[in-house]
C-alpha cells in the first residue's frame, strides 16, 4: 500500500510498494565487527538465508556460509576488508538446513567504522539467480520486442530461442510459446543454419553486432524461395553481463529480386560495352571468333562454341547461308559444312568428352567435353567436334533449324548431363547467317531467361558482322595480292654479269599493296635493264598505276630503247592514265591549261639504267628519283650524280642519260624514298643513313656457311647480298607503315673477256667465209662444237645481209654467259623485216632461217647504225627443237 509523497527539505518520501523490485532482487545486508564476526544480520538476510539472527550473530561469515575449499581465500579477503579495502564479487555460499543446498550471492563489501573508531565492514547481499531471472524478464519483455512488424527473436546462451514474437510465429507457424526451445536448424537448411549459428555465437561471443546477414530458406508450406535480411547483436543485463542474442529478420525477396534484375540489366550492358571494346579488333576470322567467346564466358554462360561455315573460311564467293536458302537447307539433309573455329569453358577441363544426340543438344553424362561440345553432329552419340573440325548438324536437330531460320533455339540439357541449356544463336550479318555460336549453362547456374535471349542475339549479331567484314577483308587481301605479286618480278631475277637481291616493303601491312615497284629486265645482247620506280599515293589505286606504268616498261624495254627514250615514252603514257577514252590527244595538246578537274594525273617517279656486262658501263635516266649509290670496293658509298629530270605525268622537259662505268664487285643500290625519308628526319640525315649502312660491317645470316665471320660491305665484293640488304633496312629507321620501301641492289660482275669474241670484217664478200671461220674456231674453243654449224649458217646470213642492205664496216661479236648471243654490227639505219618468200623468189628466206634455229633474236638501233642478234640455248641448257621439215620447206 503506497503512501501520497511528502516532500521535506526538497526530498521526495514514498514507502515501497508490495512487489517493488527489490522484493524480486532480494537485497540482504549484514555487518561484520572489527574482529572480523558478525555482529548485525538484517531482516532480509533472515528470510534470504533462512537463518535467524541468534544463530549467525558472533559468527566467523566464512566458515558459516562458504564451503571448505574456499574458506582460506575467504579469511584473506575479510582481512583485507577490514584493513580499509572495498570489495565487490560473486561468493558462492551454502545454505544450513536446506541438506547442503549452494547459492552464488553477489556481495558488496565496504569498509566502516564502530562508535570506538574501530575498523569494521557493512555487506550488501544480492542473489544472482534472482537478479539473472529479473534481467532476463525485463530484455525480453520490452514493448517493441511484442509490436515489432518484423520477425523478432531472443536466443540463450546456447543459442536456443528463448522468446519469439507474433510476427515470426505467423510466419513459421504455431504460437510465439512454441517457439521456445527451438535452434536455427528447426527453421532453415543445414548450409544457411550453420552460416547463421556461425553469425550467432560471433555475436554472443564478440559482442559485435551482425548487419544484413542474407539468409535463403522457404517457410512451411511453400516450397517458394525466400529471402531474409538478418541483423544480430548481443543483449546484456544492467551489469552488463551477456544474456543472449537478439535477432531481427526482414523479408526482403521482392527486394532480391529487384536487385538481381537490375543487377543482370547492368551485367547485360556491360558486357554489350565490353563487346563493343572487344569484339572486331582484329580482322581475322578465328580471332574475332574468340574474342566474342573471351566476352561471354565466364561473363554470360560456362560454355560457349562457334562454328563458322567452311565456304567462308575458304574463300568462296557465294554467301555462306541467306535465311531460308536451299544452300543451308542441302547437303545430303543436313546444314551445310561448318568448321569449328573457337571454344571456351570456365568449367574443368578434367571433363570426359562426350556426343551428341540426335537432337543437336547436348548428350552423354556430363554433357560436356573439355570444354566441350554443345552442339549435334549427327543421329546418335558421336564424338564432339574439336577446335578446327569440319561437321554438319542433322536437318531436323534445332543448331540446322537456327540455321535454316535464323531464330534462337533453345536446347534444354539431358538428364545426368552437367549441361543446364543451350542457346543455338545464328550469326547473322546483312541477313546472311554466316555461323552458329552456341552458349551453355551448367547445372547451379541461373537458367536463360528473356534478358539473356536478347543479350545473346545482340552479341552474336556484333560478332557476325566482324566476322562478316573480316571474310570481306580477307578476300580483298587475297586479292590485293595477287594483284601486287603480279606486278612484281620473281623473287630471285637473274642477269648477266650482276648479282641482284631485292626487298619490297608495302606501307600499308594489312593490304600489302603499293605505288612502288623494280624491276629487272633481259636485254639483247646480256644486257640488263635496272628499273626501280615510285607512284604517289598508297594503297590499290597506287598499285593499279604502277602495275601500268611498269607494263609500260617492259614493253618499251623490249623495243631496245635508250633509257632517256624509254622515260620520254613512259612520260607520255603517265600523261594519259586515268583519262577517259579518246581524251589523250586532246589532254596533251591542252596539257598546260588542264585542271585536275578534267582528268586524273597519274604522277610517278622513276630511275632507269641499262648494263652492258661486256663493257662494265651503265646507262641511266632519271624521272624525279632519288639518285642511284655505287659503292666501290673498299671506298665509301657515294651518291651518282645523275640529272634528276621531272617527274613522270608531268611532261614538257626533255630527259638527260649518264654512263658510267661500274668497277668489278662495285655495288650498286636503286631504292625508293620510303628507305631514306620520313616524318622525324630530313632526306638528307636519312641518305647520309643509308651510305653509311651500306659501309658498315654487316653480320651474315647464321644459314650462310660462306660468311661465318662480320665483313665490311665497301671491304669485301663477295659479301651476301641478302646479307646486305636486311642488314640496310634493320639498321635504318625505316618507319615502316609511313611509305613503301623497294630496294634493288646489284654487285657488278662483268663478263668475262675469254667469253667474248669481238671481231670487224670489211665491208667484201669474202667477210662472209671469214665471219664463218671466225665463229667455228671460237665455239671450238668454247667446247661448243655441237653449235657450230647452226652458228655458220645463221652467222653467214647476218652478215651476208649487213653487206646487201647495210652500210660501212661490219662488227661481229659472239657472247658466252647462261646462252650465246651473236651480234651483227653495220652503219644502216634500215631495220631488217622478216617476210614469206614467195615459191618464185631465189631469195628472202634469210631471217625465216634465223627465227626457225634460233631461240630468239631481233635487232636493235645503236648510235652509229643497228645490230641484229640471234640467241642459241648453250648444249647442256635446254636446246631448242631441230626444225622439222615442213618447216624447212615451208620456206621455199
Amino acid at each position: 500500500m503506497s503512501e501520497i509523497p511528502e516532500t521535506a527539505s526538497g526530498v521526495v518520501w514514498q514507502s515501497s510498494p508490495p512487489g517493488s523490485i527489490y522484493d524480486y532482487i532480494k537485497v540482504a545486508s549484514f555487518s561484520i565487527g572489527p574482529d572480523g564476526l558478525v555482529d548485525q544480520w538484517s531482516r532480509r538476510a533472515v528470510e534470504q538465508f533462512g537463518i535467524e539472527s541468534g544463530d549467525v550473530r558472533g559468527k566467523d561469515p566464512v566458515e558459516v556460509f562458504m564451503p571448505a575449499e574456499l574458506r582460506s581465500r575467504g579469511h584473506r579477503k575479510v582481512a583485507e576488508i577490514l584493513d580499509g579495502k572495498e570489495w565487490t564479487g560473486l561468493v558462492p555460499f551454502r545454505v544450513p538446513g536446506e541438506g547442503g543446498a549452494h547459492g552464488l550471492a553477489e556481495v558488496y563489501v565496504m569498509p566502516s567504522e564502530t562508535q570506538a573508531g574501530e575498523r569494521a565492514a557493512l555487506c550488501i547481499v544480492v542473489d544472482v539467480r534472482a537478479l539473472r531471472g529479473i534481467e532476463t524478464d525485463l530484455a525480453a519483455s520490452q514493448a517493441i520486442f511484442g509490436q515489432s512488424p518484423f520477425g523478432f527473436l531472443l536466443f540463450g546462451p546456447d543459442l536456443t530461442v528463448v522468446r519469439a514474437n507474433q510476427r515470426f510465429a505467423t510466419v513459421f507457424g504455431g504460437a510465439a510459446a512454441d517457439h521456445r526451445g527451438r535452434t536455427v536448424h528447426d527453421y532453415l537448411s543445414r548450409p544457411e543454419a550453420e552460416r547463421m549459428t556461425a553469425a550467432l555465437r560471433r555475436a554472443l561471443e564478440t559482442g559485435e553486432a551482425v548487419t544484413d546477414l542474407q539468409i535463403v530458406g522457404t517457410v512451411p508450406g511453400s516450397t517458394e524461395r525466400r529471402h531474409w535480411s538478418v541483423n544480430l547483436y548481443r543483449v546484456h543485463s544492467g551489469t552488463g553481463r551477456p544474456i543472449g542474442v537478439a535477432g531481427l529478420a526482414t523479408d526482403v525477396t521482392r527486394r532480391q529480386i529487384a536487385a538481381r534484375e537490375a543487377a543482370s540489366a547492368r551485367r547485360n550492358l556491360a558486357l554489350l560495352n565490353e563487346a563493343s571494346a572487344r569484339i572486331g579488333n582484329s580482322l581475322d576470322l578465328e580471332t574475332t571468333a574468340r574474342e566474342l567467346l573471351d566476352v561471354a564466358v565466364p561473363g554470360f554462360c560456362d560454355l560457349a562454341s562457334v562454328d563458322l561455315y567452311q565456304g567462308l573460311l575458304t574463300g568462296d564467293e557465294a554467301p555462306p547461308g541467306r535465311w531460308g536458302s536451299a544452300h543451308s537447307e542441302g547437303y545430303g539433309g543436313g546444314s551445310a559444312e561448318l568448321r569449328r573455329v573457337a571454344f571456351a569453358s570456365a568449367v574443368s577441363d578434367a571433363l570426359p568428352i562426350h556426343g551428341t544426340d540426335a537432337s543437336g543438344g547436348v548428350g552423354g553424362v556430363g554433357g560436356v567435353g573439355a570444354v566441350g561440345a554443345v552442339g549435334g553432329t549427327g543421329a546418335g552419340t558421336q564424338a564432339t567436334p574439336g577446335v578446327g573440325a569440319v561437321h554438319r548438324y542433322p536437318f531436323s536437330s534445332p543448331c540446322a533449324v537456327a540455321l535454316r531460320t535464323a531464330r534462337v533455339q533453345a536446347i534444354p540439357g539431358e538428364d545426368g548431363s552437367l549441361v543446364q541449356s543451350t542457346l543455338a544463336v545464328p550469326m547473322v550479318a546483312h541477313d546472311t547467317v554466316v555461323g552458329l555460336v552456341q552458349f551453355s549453362r551448367t547445372k547451379g547456374s541461373e537458367p536463360f531467361g528473356e534478358r539473356d535471349r536478347a543479350l545473346a542475339v545482340e552479341l552474336a549479331a556484333r560478332a557476325a558482322v566482324c566476322i562478316d567484314n573480316a571474310r570481306l577483308y580477307r578476300r580483298e587481301h587475297e586479292r590485293a595480292l595477287i594483284l601486287q605479286r603480279s606486278l612484281l618480278p620473281p623473287g630471285d631475277p637473274e642477269a648477266a654479269g650482276l648479282d641482284i637481291a631485292c626487298r619490297y616493303l608495302p606501307g600499308n601491312t594489312a593490304t600489302e599493296v603499293g605505288g612502288d615497284w623494280f624491276d629487272v629486265i633481259e636485254l639483247p645482247g646480256h644486257r640488263t635493264a635496272l628499273v626501280v620506280g615510285d607512284v604517289m599515293g598508297r594503297g590499290l589505286r597506287a598499285a593499279v598505276a604502277m602495275g601500268e606504268l611498269r607494263t609500260a616498261v617492259r614493253t618499251l624495254a623490249l623495243l631496245d630503247l635508250e633509257p632517256a627514250e624509254v622515260l620520254s615514252a613512259l612520260d607520255e603514257i603517265a600523261r594519259g592514265l586515268g583519262m577517259p577514252s579518246g581524251a589523250q590527244q586532246a589532254s596533251r595538246v591542252a596539257h598546260k591549261s588542264r585542271g585536275p578537274e578534267l582528268s586524273e594525273v597519274y604522277l610517278a617517279t622513276c630511275v632507269y639504267a641499262v648494263y652492258d656486262p661486256v663493257t662494265r658501263r651503265c646507262t641511266f635516266a632519271n624521272a624525279g628519283h632519288l639518285p642511284p649509290v655505287l659503292v666501290e670496293p673498299g671506298e665509301e658509298a657515294l651518291l651518282l650524280d645523275v640529272p634528276p629530270g621531272m617527274p613522270l605525268g608531268v611532261g614538257g622537259e626533255p630527259f638527260e642519260e649518264v654512263q658510267v662505268e661500274l668497277p668489278e664487285g662495285a655495288l650498286l643500290a636503286l631504292y625508293t624514298d620510303g628507305l631514306v625519308e620520313s616524318r622525324d628526319h630530313p632526306l638528307d640525315e636519312g641518305l647520309g643513313a643509308f651510305r653509311r649502312a651500306l659501309t658498315e660491317p654487316v653480320r651474315p645470316s647464321p644459314q650462310d656457311p660462306h660468311h661465318p665471320g662480320t665483313t665490311a660491305v665497301r671491304a669485301d665484293p663477295a659479301q651476301s647480298l641478302e646479307d646486305v640488304c636486311d642488314h640496310v633496312l634493320s639498321t635504318l629507321d625505316t618507319r615502316h607503315g609511313e611509305d613503301d620501301i623497294a630496294l634493288l641492289m646489284a654487285r657488278i660482275q662483268g663478263m668475262p673477256t675469254e667469253a667474248v669474241g669481238d671481231w670487224r670484217l670489211p665491208r667484201e664478200l669474202r667477210s662472209v667465209g671469214r665471219a664463218r671461220e671466225l665463229a667455228r674456231a671460237q665455239l671450238v674453243a668454247w667446247e661448243l662444237e655441237a653449235l657450230v654449224d647452226t652458228v655458220e649458217l645463221l652467222v653467214s646470213e647476218l652478215v651476208t645481209n649487213a653487206l646487201r642492205y647495210g652500210e660501212g664496216e661490219i662488227r661481229l661479236r659472239l657472247l658466252r654467259d647462261r646462252t650465246l648471243v651473236c651480234e651483227v654490227w653495220d652503219a644502216g639505219l634500215v631495220q631488217p623485216r622478216r617476210r614469206r618468200a614467195r615459191d618464185t623468189d631465189e631469195g628472202g628466206r634469210g631471217l625465216q632461217l634465223v627465227g626457225l634455229l634460233s631461240a630468239a633474236w631481233g635487232s636493235r638501233r645503236t648510235p652509229r647504225g643497228k645490230t641484229v642478234w640471234f640467241e642459241l640455248a648453250l648444249p647442256d641448257g635446254d636446246s631448242a627443237a631441230e626444225p622439222t621439215v615442213d618447216q624447212l620447206l615451208s620456206m621455199f
